[in-house]
Protein backbone atom coordinates (compact mmCIF):
# COMPACT_ATOMS: atom_id res chain seq x y z
CA UNK A 1 0.00 0.00 0.00
CA UNK A 2 1.38 3.41 -0.95
CA UNK A 3 1.47 6.42 1.32
CA UNK A 4 -1.80 8.13 2.17
CA UNK A 5 -2.22 11.25 4.29
CA UNK A 6 -4.41 10.68 7.35
CA UNK A 7 -6.36 13.88 6.70
CA UNK A 8 -7.51 12.36 3.37
CA UNK A 9 -9.08 9.44 5.23
CA UNK A 10 -11.28 11.38 7.68
CA UNK A 11 -15.01 10.98 6.90
CA UNK A 12 -14.41 7.99 4.60
CA UNK A 13 -17.03 5.25 4.83
CA UNK A 14 -16.05 2.14 6.76
CA UNK A 15 -17.69 -1.02 5.43
CA UNK A 16 -17.24 -4.69 6.19
CA UNK A 17 -16.29 -7.32 3.64
CA UNK A 18 -19.85 -8.59 4.18
CA UNK A 19 -21.34 -5.20 3.22
CA UNK A 20 -22.00 -3.95 6.77
CA UNK A 21 -21.93 -0.13 6.92
CA UNK A 22 -20.03 0.58 10.15
CA UNK A 23 -19.98 4.37 9.78
CA UNK A 24 -17.38 7.01 8.97
CA UNK A 25 -13.78 7.44 10.04
CA UNK A 26 -13.43 10.09 12.76
CA UNK A 27 -9.76 9.60 13.68
CA UNK A 28 -6.96 7.08 14.13
CA UNK A 29 -4.88 6.10 17.15
CA UNK A 30 -1.18 5.32 17.22
CA UNK A 31 1.37 4.11 19.72
CA UNK A 32 3.34 6.83 21.48
CA UNK A 33 6.66 5.03 21.41
CA UNK A 34 6.32 2.98 18.24
CA UNK A 35 4.32 5.56 16.23
CA UNK A 36 2.55 2.56 14.68
CA UNK A 37 -1.09 2.99 13.76
CA UNK A 38 -3.37 1.04 16.10
CA UNK A 39 -7.07 1.69 15.54
CA UNK A 40 -9.56 3.37 13.29
CA UNK A 41 -11.95 5.43 15.41
CA UNK A 42 -15.32 5.22 13.70
CA UNK A 43 -18.49 7.22 14.22
CA UNK A 44 -21.02 4.39 13.99
CA UNK A 45 -23.80 4.41 11.43
CA UNK A 46 -27.05 5.26 13.26
CA UNK A 47 -28.71 2.16 11.75
CA UNK A 48 -25.93 -0.17 12.91
CA UNK A 49 -26.96 -2.67 15.57
CA UNK A 50 -24.09 -2.27 18.04
CA UNK A 51 -25.00 -5.57 19.69
CA UNK A 52 -23.98 -7.37 16.49
CA UNK A 53 -20.59 -5.64 16.32
CA UNK A 54 -17.64 -7.36 17.96
CA UNK A 55 -15.34 -4.32 17.94
CA UNK A 56 -14.53 -2.44 21.14
CA UNK A 57 -16.00 1.00 21.71
CA UNK A 58 -14.46 4.01 23.42
CA UNK A 59 -16.08 6.13 26.14
CA UNK A 60 -17.80 8.24 23.45
CA UNK A 61 -19.41 5.17 21.87
CA UNK A 62 -17.19 5.22 18.80
CA UNK A 63 -15.98 1.92 17.36
CA UNK A 64 -12.30 1.01 17.68
CA UNK A 65 -11.35 -1.08 14.67
CA UNK A 66 -7.79 -2.47 14.72
CA UNK A 67 -5.62 -1.33 11.82
CA UNK A 68 -4.80 -4.94 10.93
CA UNK A 69 -8.47 -5.44 9.99
CA UNK A 70 -8.17 -3.15 6.93
CA UNK A 71 -8.73 -5.20 3.81
CA UNK A 72 -8.96 -2.49 1.14
CA UNK A 73 -8.39 1.25 1.10
CA UNK A 74 -9.99 3.08 -1.84
CA UNK A 75 -13.12 5.24 -1.98
CA UNK A 76 -14.18 3.33 1.12
CA UNK A 77 -12.18 1.59 3.83
CA UNK A 78 -13.11 -2.07 3.81
CA UNK A 79 -12.48 -4.08 6.99
CA UNK A 80 -12.89 -7.74 7.84
CA UNK A 81 -14.41 -8.83 11.12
Amino acid sequence: MGEILARNLIDKSIVGTDGTDFGTLANVTMGLESAALRNLIVDPNENLSLQSVDFERNEEGRLLIPIDRISTLNDQIVVHR
